[in-house]
């Protein structure tokens, strides 16, 4: 199986445009912290919690205080 090319078109849209990073932070960044950066606006690539889960979340740590010690 052939590996694909570094997009680096895509990369210098985002670091330079985006980020708008100067040219030399930009080449100083590793792949790593540029995929850190796009990540971190791009924000979690994890779905959204199902009605379940919220409601064993709401079963687990209800948002109500118990009286008996406030």
């Amino acid at each position: 199986m052939a590996d694909r090319p570094f997009p680096w078109a895509d990369a210098m849209r985002f670091g330079l445009g985006v980020l708008r990073l100067a040219p030399a932070d930009f080449w100083a960044m590793t792949p790593r912290e540029l995929a850190a950066a796009m990540g971190a606006l791009g924000g979690s690539s994890q779905p959204p919690p199902d009605r379940y889960v919220l409601d064993r979340l709401l079963n687990e740590f209800p948002d109500r205080q118990d009286n008996a010690h406030g």
